[in-house]
């Protein structure tokens, strides 16, 4: 009884593992057009979003500017963000292409650095941001994934994480000003 226990506890573990499993960067590597972060995050960019909570409604939508250029390897960010509420938001991300690839980024309400990487038409990273709730700071978990689409159109679907525990998602169309 013991060891039939014991072997359902350990498929249940990894039938649970598997499911869990998230995409992959290498499965985008034949994905065009290919996406140079510094190529297109260079000008203005304008995007939509949205947050939802783990049930998926939506809890705010926002519209963001954002300003970007590159000098070399070092690229700036800066967004302006404004929410369905009213309230107002301006994010400084300060990037750098290490080669291959890969990138870092710091931005004032990131703990630590932002760590991506592009393969084809993607882009994925990780970050832990403070973010403002009711009052409190939380460290939240982001595993960011970016979709190039064409030149001008990006899609963006982040989710959002504390101690493991899934909290919603943040859903973004940016569109590369011409």
């Amino acid at each position: 009884m013991k060891r039939r226990l014991l072997l359902s506890s350990v498929a249940a573990t990894a039938l649970a593992s598997t499911g869990c499993a998230g995409p992959s960067l290498e499965q985008h590597v034949q994905m065009q057009p290919a996406l140079d972060l510094r190529q297109y995050f260079n000008g203005v960019v304008d995007a939509w979003g949205v947050f939802t909570d783990r049930s998926g409604q939506v809890v705010k939508s926002f519209t963001v500017v954002m300003h970007c250029s590159w000098n070399g390897d070092e690229g700036v960010l800066d967004e302006d963000f404004v929410y369905s509420d009213g309230s107002t938001q301006k994010r400084i991300w300060r990037l750098t292409h290490q080669g291959e690839g890969r990138y870092v980024g710091r931005a004032d309400d990131v703990v630590g650095q932002a760590n991506g990487r592009t393969r084809g038409n993607a882009f994925n990273w990780a970050y832990t941001l403070a973010l403002p709730v009711e009052g409190r700071v939380w460290h939240v978990q982001f595993d960011d994934w970016m979709y190039l689409m064409n030149e001008r159109v990006m899609l963006n679907k982040a989710s959002m994480s504390k101690f493991g525990i899934f909290l919603g998602e943040v859903t973004l169309s940016f569109t590369k000003r011409v």
